[in-house]
């Protein structure tokens, strides 16, 4: 998503511009932005790598929950290897030396890196949602969370096939660019609302109807746990006063009426 926001900038700025005027180095030069990319890659890596191997190594502790979180560090370690480095590395080369097959190629998998870091985060939430809103059908085989990361990552493969078609290298002011490019401008707009609907929008609204159910779910089972552990406390007392009123009757009729 970076790379095509970057494309975008860079398309309007030279509209205006002539052919025959080279692509503005700075942009792909400026230190602030390279500053962040490095940063950002250094903390994607590592810590991700991290989250693997504590992970791999406490394999005793095999759970449902460690299973979509280690696939949600590969796919975020994804994003930093396949996105983040290579953007760095076409930001200090200029040009694109890579040919058009690799364009198409290396396009594509950022994409899907970038929707699978999303919709496995999506398939967590759904797994969550299915453990606590029905416990009692929850299954605890690990056939439904195999099934959902797997739905994750074929829904980010679909959604990034368009990629392939609509990126290609083209000589852009006198330099070969893996572009994205549309003759109109409807056509941005359009491609635009349909990246942050499949990418922002969705994911959004399906996390956080879970959480919320789940939310709804745990304060209501705890209210409905607490009433019923006061209306047990109060049938304990009220028995308990029950048996010594009694017991008192009994002693007051043993004195009423004494042996004799």
């Amino acid at each position: 998503m970076e790379s095509v926001k970057n494309e975008v900038e860079i398309l309007n700025n030279e509209t205006s511009v002539s052919n025959g005027t080279k692509i503005d180095s700075f942009y792909f030069y400026e230190v602030e932005q390279f500053t962040v990319l490095w940063l950002l890659l250094i903390v994607i890596v590592a810590g991700n790598l991290g989250v693997i191997y504590t992970l791999t190594v406490n394999r005793s502790r095999k759970s449902r929950m460690n299973y979509f979180i280690t696939h949600l560090a590969y796919a975020d370690l994804s994003v930093g290897l396949i996105s983040v480095l290579t953007d760095l590395i076409w930001r200090t080369t200029v040009s694109w030396y890579a040919g058009n097959v690799a364009c198409k190629i290396i396009k594509f998998l950022q994409i899907v890196v970038t929707y699978a870091s999303t919709y496995v985060l999506v398939a967590l939430s759904i797994d969550r949602y299915d453990a606590i809103r029905h416990p009692m059908k929850f299954s605890g085989s690990w056939r439904r969370a195999k099934c959902l990361i797997i739905t994750a990552w074929l829904i980010s493969v679909l959604f990034a096939i368009p990629i392939l078609i609509l990126y290609e290298e083209k000589l852009i002011q006198g330099q070969n660019q893996c572009w994205l490019q549309f003759s109109e401008q409807w056509m941005w707009k359009l491609y635009m609302t349909l990246v942050s609907v499949s990418l922002f929008c969705i994911p959004a609204i399906i996390i956080t109807s879970c959480y919320a159910i789940i939310i709804v779910t745990i304060w209501t089972k705890s209210a409905n746990s607490f009433h019923n552990m006061k209306s047990k406390s109060n049938g304990e007392r009220k028995g308990v006063f029950n048996l010594r009123f009694r017991q008192y009757e009994k002693g007051q009729l043993k004195r009423s009426y004494p042996k004799g």
